[in-house]
């Protein structure tokens, strides 16, 4: 708000100050170009400066999804193993088997390439680009489809 009420200011001096018969003299006269100009300049400025913002916090968001997905993987890995021990010590006191599927699957491990490629897939159908197996086969969804 401080910067809003600064320029406002300005703004208000500076009309004030080059109003026709100002007995100090008028140094920008009504339609004020000198005051067009600086705002403009200040205008690219600003964005600049917000572009440049932008690009910083992207970068450090991207940093973050990274370390995140780092994260993520090593918790995977953890449940995934700790799944496995659990299935061994039921086995080991000669439990009953439940030889359930889901179980069977979380005790398999997780491949996240495998993943990541469902998921930059599916982002590429849902936006209309061929997905990297369709311009290989040098076709689009028709090609896939037929394979």
């Amino acid at each position: 708000m401080v910067f809003i009420m600064l320029h406002f200011v300005w703004f208000a001096l500076w009309i004030v100050l080059n109003l026709p018969g100002a007995p100090w003299g008028r140094f920008d006269p009504f339609p004020f170009g000198l005051l067009t100009m600086i705002v403009s300049l200040e205008a690219i400025f600003l964005s600049t400066f917000v572009l440049v913002t932008q690009n910083r916090q992207a970068a450090a968001a991207d940093r973050r999804a990274r370390v995140d997905l780092q994260v993520n993987v090593i918790a995977e890995r953890e449940v995934t193993r700790l799944i496995q021990l659990v299935a061994e010590i039921h086995k080991h006191l000669g439990l009953p088997d439940t030889s359930e599927r889901e179980l069977r699957e979380m005790e398999a491990p997780t491949r996240v390439a495998d993943l990541a490629d469902a998921i930059d897939e599916a982002d590429a159908r849902e936006n209309g680009k061929p997905t990297e197996g369709e311009t290989r086969s040098g076709g689009g969804r028709d090609s896939k489809a037929a394979s």
